[in-house]
């Protein structure tokens, strides 16, 4: 038997494919091909990258879906299912709306691929795929390492991504995470971490995590563990591990280099109304004294903030890319609120009249990449759009670039300069290529 794994794109630049050169291994394709059994023939290809043999025969299609790549997706699905080739769909997007994923597959995998997906390989050898598959969430992983042969010859960037963790105890309502982890934090065993990182060759590595920190004693185990293996190493988490000093040392001493951080904005209102838990327990939106804890150890910051909450103004936001340069954050984002299906931020938007596209953004053939994809409340939505594309590009333009790389606490060695001068221009060239770009690559709608 043969399976194929697939990662979908987002879709096409207005007068071409688009390559995305920024890419990084799809850390759950090479999961899903370590639970397959040895016996199976695994091959996975990147759309990001590379064309889909659909003719190559195949005994499944296994495509992952988030709400950025459905419609394109599902263009790859029809592709297979034209050839007779039967495809099952799994990830974050069939999960949190199954009812619109199940008119373009075969098969639904809902939940962590973890628990069923070798029943899915016995269903499939013997002919009798079920409709739908409803597994449980749960630690990432368990007595699993990721298959990492099929990232081979395939261009990504020069770090292996990893997990420790899945999930947020937080319950922030744009959050899509928090919908489909329903709250909930799932750590891995620390053991099994570590023999991931030693089965790899990568001294620069990924923690994919949705918020690492949230088990604050587990992480400093890890921490713990990690100190002797000489690595470096960024994750993602809140701002409120600068609570912790222990934590911030083991941190520090582990090699990590900084992590994602989610200021989301730097307004109290629009913290208080979208329910960001630790930001508002640390701060009024000045984040004064944790950026100083960062400082002080050493740890980079890569701001996310969104833009387009009810109290945002074009000026709060200009105000906000101005905080990020003066703060000489190492990387920033600088991304439009989105609406994911099945989230309260969703849900109110939709209850008040709110959202534009039909409601459906990431199918419709109109929508474009970065683009507001409802009404804010104090300005329109192509204002919102533009706006948020000027942000990205003040803060990506050269002179901001020179003007963050003054930063002696956080690059204080020629290795993390390097990094910086490696990935702020590749960042630059991103903002500008994927600016208004078409979901999938056909025009006409995906019904």
């Amino acid at each position: 038997m043969k399976v194929t794994l697939i990662k979908p794109n987002i879709g096409r630049l207005e007068h071409g494919l688009y390559v995305d050169s920024g890419r990084m291994e799809p850390l759950q394709l090479g999961v899903l091909a370590a639970l397959t059994p040895p016996d199976v023939e695994v091959v996975m290809y990147d759309d990001r990258m590379e064309p889909i043999p659909y003719d190559e025969p195949t005994d499944l299609a296994a495509i992952t879906v988030e709400t950025f790549t459905a419609r394109r997706a599902y263009e790859i699905s029809a592709e297979f299912r034209k050839r007779g080739v039967p495809v099952i769909l799994g990830g974050i997007h069939p999960t949190l709306i199954p009812e619109e994923a199940a008119g373009h597959a075969d098969s639904l995998y809902l939940g962590d691929a973890e628990f069923l997906w070798g029943q899915v390989m016995d269903d499939c050898r013997g002919g009798r795929l079920m409709p739908v598959y409803r597994a449980p969430v749960g630690p990432a992983q368990p007595g699993v390492l990721t298959r990492r042969d099929v990232f081979r010859g395939k261009g990504y960037l020069p770090l292996a991504l990893l997990q420790f963790s899945r999930g947020c105890s937080f319950d922030c309502t744009f959050c899509a995470v928090s919908a489909y982890f329903n709250k909930t934090h799932y750590v891995r065993a620390v053991r099994e971490v570590i023999a991931e990182i030693e089965s790899q060759p990568r001294r620069l590595l990924f923690v994919v995590d949705d918020n690492m920190l949230c088990n604050r004693e587990a992480a400093k185990a890890l921490c713990r563990e990690l100190i002797p293996l000489r690595i470096r190493w960024v994750s993602q988490a809140s701002i409120d591990m600068t609570q912790d000093r222990e934590l911030m040392d083991l941190m520090a001493r582990s090699g990590c280099l900084g992590h994602v951080i989610g200021f989301e904005s730097l307004d109290f209102e629009n913290l208080r109304g979208s329910r960001k838990a630790p930001n508002l327990a640390e701060s009024r939106g000045d984040y004064r004294e944790q950026l100083k804890v960062l400082r002080d150890h050493g740890l980079q910051v890569w701001a996310a903030f969104t833009c387009g909450y009810d109290h945002d103004t074009p000026q709060s936001i200009a105000r906000t890319v101005e905080f990020a340069i003066e703060n000489k954050f190492c990387f920033a984002a600088f991304n439009i609120l989105m609406p994911y299906p099945r989230t309260p931020f969703y849900e109110t938007l939709r209850a008040e009249g709110r959202l534009l596209y039909d409601g459906t953004w990431w199918l419709h053939p109109d929508y474009r990449f970065n683009y507001a994809a409802f009404r804010p409340r104090r300005t329109s939505p192509e204002e919102l759009t533009e706006v948020c594309f000027q942000a990205r590009r003040r803060f990506n333009s050269v002179g901001s670039i020179v003007r963050r790389a003054f930063d002696w606490n956080t690059l204080r060695s020629p290795y993390r300069m390097a990094l910086y001068l490696r990935y702020n221009p590749l960042f630059r060239r991103e903002t500008f290529k994927k600016q208004g770009m078409r979901f999938g690559l056909h025009q006409e709608s995906v019904p």
